[in-house]
């Protein structure tokens, strides 16, 4: 029956949507500020691992005054032994199989998750046989389950992938994106080496300890959704080396030393060669930040965003807007593709 009146939920669309977060580090402090402000939302509770935030109020953490009745649990089985949330929005890890293992205690109890996991975008490249799993407990249990964000999820992925809807025929598709990093937060600045020896960086990252997460399932996701049958998706990554002393509020970098990452995926497909090229440059002090998108096919297409979408608020964006599309598409484990197209709300 619980999983039954569930499912009714979904489609029924109540009013308001209750969530709760999961995670409150700087992505999920800033999710619930903008969910404060949806008037189709009511924040009910948040779940962190940290002792010490367990017990206090979301407003602690948020300055909201709205927040100050809901409290921080450790665990999301106390959360939901004071409330009952539609839908957790996740932001605490970027690969699938330990994602898949912090929220399948939601799932089990009928509630759905928004994610910013970065493998979760498409978990069938990493984890297929978890992922097949994963989707049937969704829709024994009646929970939808998405990983979104700005990117992956909408700027090198989703948004190429809408260009082509349009497209009589596509025969390659390439996707840029130049990201000034002196102008983002600590986090983004410490993972794209700044300050670091250049060998320790590609050592790094031939460890899988550094680099853009989920840019193999970027392009895993292009190629599914057109039905190009891949071969393999090659990555490589090279450190952007300082060519003059740069300052931020963050770090100091001197000349020679990594001041960002150049990483490239290439999708092989069978019976077309190399058709997806994908250039991500995130450094300190880049000149000319924008995405773009060229498709050479019927009709040719080459779409720029000047400036670029800034990654920390649109991220944010994407996790809290993508709700009422994930509770209508119902249960599974999905996709963004999979919804309806992306849209305010």
């Amino acid at each position: 029956m619980a999983v039954e009146a569930h499912k009714s939920k979904i489609k029924s669309a109540p009013d308001k949507f209750k969530i709760a977060q999961f995670g409150l580090g700087m992505i999920g402090i800033e999710a619930l500020r903008l969910a404060a402000g949806k008037p189709w939302i009511e924040v009910v509770g948040g779940v962190d691992i940290d002792p010490s935030k367990a017990g206090r109020s979301l407003a602690s953490f948020t300055g909201i005054d709205s927040h100050q009745h809901c409290k921080v649990f450790p665990t999301f089985d106390a959360l939901c032994n004071a409330a009952e949330p539609d839908v957790v929005l996740h932001t605490a890890g970027s690969k699938a199989g330990e994602t898949f293992d912090q929220i399948e205690p939601m799932i089990r109890a009928g509630v759905s998750v928004s994610s910013t996991c970065e493998e979760l975008l498409y978990p069938q490249l990493r984890e297929p046989e978890r992922s097949a799993q994963f989707d049937a407990l969704c829709r024994e249990f009646g929970a939808g389950v998405v990983g979104t964000g700005v990117n992956p999820g909408f700027v090198m992925d989703l948004l190429p992938v809408c260009l082509t809807g349009v497209s009589r025929s596509v025969e390659s598709i390439y996707v840029q994106r130049i990201v000034n990093a002196s102008t983002r937060r600590m986090q983004l600045q410490k993972k794209v080496g700044s300050g670091m020896d250049p060998r320790q960086f590609r050592e790094l990252f031939r460890a899988g300890k550094a680099g853009h997460a989920g840019f193999r399932e970027s392009a895993a996701l292009i190629c599914h959704c057109l039905g190009w049958e891949v071969e393999q998706i090659t990555e490589s990554c090279e450190p952007v080396i300082a060519d003059h002393d740069i300052k931020t509020e963050f770090f100091s970098v001197k000349a020679g030393l990594t001041c960002g990452l150049h990483q490239i995926v290439e999708a092989h497909v069978i019976g077309r060669g190399k058709p997806l090229t994908m250039d991500l440059q995130m450094y300190l002090d880049a000149r000319d930040p924008h995405d773009a998108v060229r498709i050479k096919g019927e009709p040719m297409l080459d779409v720029r965003i000047n400036g670029g979408v800034a990654g920390d608020h649109a991220t944010v964006a994407a996790l809290v807007n993508v709700i009422p599309r994930l509770l209508r598409a119902g249960s599974g484990l999905h996709l963004m593709t999979d919804l309806a197209v992306p849209s305010f709300a």
